[in-house]
């Protein structure tokens, strides 16, 4: 075990410890395959074929499926370490925690552990000094839900007692703290309070949020998180009293073990689950942050050796420049490994994303009076070449691409300028040069190069335009909100629910899926889906918009597979077989060497007859990799109509349906 070092109080000149992110990975993942778990490969950062997600945003993300029943192909524990991108963070970084890009280790239940297991475990890989990371508990404190009396459910005394029975073991009492509220924070002392209680808004888990919104059928449950306290002074203005959730920047959250056990009925009320899960998640960066002693994960052996490339380039001290090296590096970091992902800048989807990665990048690069971004792009990869060696592999790329949409970016720069001095021109308003800030543009103006041209405040200014800078936050704030509710529809994923529909759906995808390669050939596979109550979208590869012939034939094809009431079924089986047996789907990279596949036809295999007392013998119409659910027959869906059809572009067509006359 290692002795973790210090660091002086200079960050300019700071002892970097000799515990790294791949010793804390390597660590977490030994822990947890000695307590039973199967290491399984981290989804792509990027989802495959999947255009209902952009990124993949957590280890628990690609897990859905199984944590809501279906059978995993390597067994009931698991556990892995994810590359995951938010980017509900992007405005956050700069403070002391919030990066884009991070790592995420994550462990799961699927039906076997629950509380008394995982709690202690997660406790003992804090502060082991032999399997674990050694932190001291006396700075680990807890939060755990506080109950919801309107939907009536209980308070999690039981993680609450679990972890009061840790903590004196280490010869602490954690005493617990009432119900915390945003608005007053922790009444009870921190020297007293250990374990502290939160409402739904913070300690509460589902796909749809806290549990009045979610819908009849969902599942969801408490969580309890850790966080580290630095012992930093709280600063007032995030509240009087500081509790683990405050934003003052003495805490940070080190883990979130969500326990899914509860059901949304039908009348409102909440159920048990039949089968309980575990799903944890921590970032590595945060846990490198305690493991370094460092409230600032910019500060630890991940980050720190990039901003020292800041300092020597820059010739200034991350003390007087703090908040700028933090975007230079949260940003470059994400956007390197957005285009490792095989990404480019683009104004839609990932490549927005990426583009404004790299715009806000070279906005702080220019803050900084840096002439060049290669020598941080070079040390940055050097720092992830033991964890993620193909960032390395692609360096030239990573590169070139940073450096060419640099020079784009400031060519959009004079782009606007122009467009807005022209627009100014029109009113008979100075040049904005001519302006130097003493006159205010119109603020749709200014908002209209925020929209056309990806210009923000800051370059908006550094271009000569003054505005009223409130009116303008307004103005995007229902810009985002807007964004915001149209991106929480499409980060929900391939099945929007688990409702009998919407089941059926997914069953009627596959049919598609190979009613489409039937008609057009076996060039044609699925890019994506999303499914709900009302209807199935499909996106697949093809060059030419599909015929109304075309189009009736696949529909037939689907009828007819659903009128011969074909059994749906699942197998487990070597990837290498299922490739050999021809299956098709998305979602094969993220398994590992046991995959799940499931079979629309052929043989029947279970030892029951089928309803009409046969037993179906022959090869299966569709084979697919993927994670379920889906229905027992297909004559469940008794028919199937294609509604419409959409281009796309680049060779991508998507087509809508619905499953009709259900039951």
């Amino acid at each position: 075990m290692h002795k973790w070092k210090g660091r002086k109080t200079s960050p300019s000149h700071a002892i970097i410890c000799a515990v790294t992110a791949k010793e804390i990975t390597d660590r977490y993942i030994s822990f947890f395959e000695a307590r039973g778990h199967v290491r399984i490969p981290g989804a792509p950062l990027v989802p495959e074929n999947d255009p209902t997600t952009l990124f993949t945003s957590s280890g628990m993300q690609p897990l859905v499926p199984y944590l809501l029943g279906e059978v995993h192909p390597q067994g009931k524990r698991l556990v892995n370490v994810q590359n995951a991108f938010r980017a509900n963070d992007f405005d956050e970084i700069g403070d002391n925690r919030h990066t884009t890009f991070f790592r995420m280790l994550g462990n799961w239940s699927l039906g076997d552990y629950f509380k008394q297991e995982e709690i202690p475990w997660f406790f003992d890989f804090l502060t082991s000094k032999t399997e674990g990371l050694g932190l001291d508990p006396r700075n680990i404190y807890v939060t755990v839900f506080a109950g919801d009396e309107e939907n009536n459910i209980p308070k999690d005394t039981e993680s609450a007692h679990i972890w009061q029975q840790l903590f004196a073991q280490k010869g602490i009492d954690a005493k617990e703290v009432a119900l915390v509220t945003e608005d007053r924070g922790a009444k009870v002392g921190m020297q007293n309070g250990k374990i502290f209680y939160y409402n739904a808004t913070k300690n509460w888990w589902s796909r749809a949020g806290t549990p009045e919104n979610m819908p009849p059928g969902e599942p969801g449950g408490p969580d309890t998180e850790m966080f580290y306290d630095f012992g930093t002074e709280h600063d007032p203005k995030y509240g009087k009293e500081c509790h683990p959730n405050c934003d003052c920047g003495r805490f940070i959250e080190l883990g979130n073990a969500v326990f899914m056990q509860y059901k949304k009925n039908t009348d409102g009320t909440f159920s048990l689950l039949p089968k309980q899960n575990v799903d944890y998640g921590g970032g590595l960066e945060r846990l490198l942050a305690a493991v370094n002693q460092v409230p600032d994960v910019f500060q630890t052996t991940l980050f720190y050796p990039i901003i020292e490339t800041l300092e020597q380039i820059s010739n200034k001290s991350y003390e007087t420049q703090a908040k700028v090296m933090r975007l230079i590096v949260g940003h470059l970091s994400a956007a390197c490994f957005i285009i490792n992902a095989k990404v480019h800048p683009s104004n839609t989807d990932q490549g927005y994303i990426l583009r404004r990665s790299i715009r806000r990048v070279m906005d702080s690069v220019k803050a900084l009076g840096l002439t060049s971004i290669e020598p941080v792009i070079e040390k940055l990869v050097e720092q992830y070449s033991d964890t993620d060696p193909s960032l390395a592999e692609n360096y030239e790329e990573v590169k070139n691409t940073i450096l060419e949409e640099s020079l784009a970016y400031t060519k959009a720069l004079n782009a606007a300028k122009k467009t807005v001095d022209k627009e100014l021109s029109r009113f008979g308003i100075p040049k904005g040069d001519e302006l130097m800030g003493t006159t205010e543009i119109p603020v749709d103006l200014a908002f209209k190069a925020t929209t056309s041209y990806g210009l923000g405040p800051t370059q908006l200014r550094s271009l000569g335009y003054s505005f009223n800078e409130q009116q303008f936050a307004d103005e995007m704030k229902k810009h985002q909100e807007i964004s915001r509710r149209g991106a929480e529809k499409k980060f929900r994923g391939g099945l929007a629910d688990q409702q009998e529909k919407t089941i059926m759906g997914h069953t009627a995808t596959h049919l598609l899926h190979q009613a489409l390669r039937d008609v057009l050939g076996d060039k044609v596979h699925q890019t994506g889906s999303n499914i709900t109550t009302d209807r199935v979208r499909f996106d697949f590869n093809y060059d030419k918009k599909l015929t109304e012939e075309e189009i009736k034939q696949v529909e037939d094809i689907v009828n007819e597979k659903i009128k011969a009431n074909l059994p749906v079924h699942f197998e487990l089986m070597p990837k290498e077989e299922a490739k050999r047996l021809g299956a098709i789907g998305l979602f094969e990279e993220s398994y590992g060497d046991k995959v799940k596949i499931y079979f629309i036809g052929g043989p029947n295999p279970h030892p029951n007859p089928l309803p009409n007392g046969e037993r179906r013998q022959g090869r299966a119409y569709s084979i697919e990799f993927c994670g379920g659910p889906h229905v027992e027959f297909t004559g469940v869906l008794k028919s199937f109509k294609i509604i419409k059809q959409e281009n796309l572009g680049r060779n991508q067509k998507r087509l809508y349906g619905v499953v009709e006359n259900s039951k």
